[in-house]
């Protein structure tokens, strides 16, 4: 089932046997602070690079859309059929959840799909690409790596996880 801007049902989760992804208290509390912090460096690094000017502004606006329907594609194709999907929002967040327990790989995926799909990728192609094009892939690949701050620092946070580590709504176990 997919909850369209409300959280899924409650979960019971044995915190004697999950525990949480993030297992230090000040860091998961301040969590989003690192992720504003990221945001505001790419930003920076994006403005000093001229990314904001390429084009008009209703091109901006479309092609900043349509990267973030596309990233947020991206995670849904992911975990599309495995469980419930929620996507939700706090602030200009938008946040998707699921109610699968999902392997470390499975979960790894999730995350950093529209990172690789949409940084990755198009800035290695950036270099064979005509230079009309070039724009447009520098502007999609900033934007992509801003909207994906939270997924960044979320792939490294998984990658450190055990091999078998398994992940359910913010908790895993290995």
């Amino acid at each position: 089932m997919f909850y369209f801007m409300k959280p899924l049902p409650e979960g019971k989760i044995d915190t004697a046997e999950w525990k949480p992804v993030i297992k230090n208290q000040w860091f998961r509390n301040h969590f989003m602070y690192f992720v504003y912090c990221l945001q505001i460096v790419l930003v920076v690094l994006s403005s000093i690079n001229g990314i904001w000017k390429f084009s008009n502004i209703l091109v901006r606006y479309v092609l900043f859309i349509s990267t973030f329907l596309v990233h947020e594609l991206l995670h849904v194709v992911v975990i599309y059929k495995v469980g419930d999907i929620s996507l939700t929002h706090s602030g200009i967040f938008f946040w998707i959840t699921s109610g699968a327990v999902l392997s470390k790989l499975r979960f790894f995926l999730f995350m950093s799909l529209p990172l690789i799909c949409l940084t990755i990728v198009p800035a290695v192609l950036y270099c064979f690409v005509p230079e009309d094009l070039r724009d447009i892939m520098a502007y999609i690949v900033w934007v992509n790596s801003i909207i994906a701050g939270a997924d960044i620092i979320n792939s490294v946070v998984i990658a450190i996880k055990p091999r078998n580590s398994i992940f359910y709504r913010g908790y895993c176990k290995s």
